[in-house]
């Protein structure tokens, strides 16, 4: 099955998709997920098989789902009862890695043929729910149990929000639950505005409409809202221990570049 059943940004879930499931086939893996490889033959059985097909350049996104999920296993051994909002999901499989407990509620959220794929590729789980919505009607967030901890995950999508729909999302959740954490990577201001000419993102027919050289700048939306820290991706020393050498060296040398280094942003906030 081909991504072109998919439509704008949504078709960028499957470039990360495959990072993810070809990270999966190194003799020490980054992330480890064998649902990535095995959805990723499903929706993409050659995916391997063209050019560049088995390129490992893409470790960069599996650093960043790492870095995800280990603040989020974190928060949820310190929180038992937290609700997980995992926006913009994709075809991850974030809730079958971090395996929470039963007393954690989780809720996986992207567009409505997204997680038609996700039914179809994933197996379901208990107190584990799907919907399908935009990220931007938060109508979707009247479903949610408050009066519990929530972590907030939005992997690989902050940037395709204009910057008022980040902040009515943010304010809107912050608002909504007593305690919380939120995660997110973002881009800074230059990756925004020339992202129209990025030929990936071009290919996806898609582009970038939000960023901030200032990473720790929405917490200035919310008084409740603070910043915590920001983890590394492009320079970070699992993708530097486990990357193939010819991985490693062109890392090496793209970290070199002006502002290549913090190109995406890993940033954590708390309330």
């Amino acid at each position: 099955m081909k991504d072109t059943e998919l439509v704008g940004v949504q078709k960028t879930l499957s470039p990360v998709l495959r990072a993810k499931a070809l990270d999966n086939r190194l003799p020490d893996p980054i992330l480890g997920d064998e649902y990535a490889e095995r959805t990723m033959r499903r929706l993409d059985p050659d995916y391997d098989q063209r050019r560049f097909g088995t390129s490992q350049l893409g470790l960069s996104a599996v650093v960043r789902a790492k870095a995800h999920d280990d603040w989020a296993r974190g928060f949820l051994a310190d929180h038992p009862d937290a609700v997980v909002l995992h926006l913009g999901c994709g075809l991850d499989a974030r809730v079958h890695r971090i395996d929470p407990p039963a007393t954690v509620d989780w809720y996986d959220l992207d567009y409505p043929s997204v997680i038609e794929l996700r039914q179809r590729f994933l197996p379901p789980r208990e107190h584990y729910t799907l919907i399908g919505s935009s990220v931007t009607d938060l109508t979707w967030l009247e479903r949610i149990p408050g009066g519990r901890p929530v972590l907030m995950i939005a992997e690989g999508l902050v940037p395709y929000l204009t910057e008022a729909d980040l902040r009515r999302l943010l304010t809107s959740v912050v608002d909504a639950f007593p305690t919380g954490q939120i995660q997110f990577d973002t881009v800074p201001v230059w990756a925004w505005r020339t992202s129209k000419w990025d030929p990936t993102l071009r290919k996806y027919g898609t582009r970038f409409h939000c960023g901030f050289n200032d990473p720790a700048s929405p917490a200035d939306w919310h008084p409740r809202l603070e910043y915590v820290d920001e983890a590394p991706m492009n320079d970070s020393p699992v993708l530097m221990a486990k990357a193939p050498a010819n991985v490693r060296r062109v890392y090496r040398l793209m970290n070199l570049l002006p502002g290549m280094k913090r190109s995406t942003r890993i940033v954590r906030f708390r309330f």
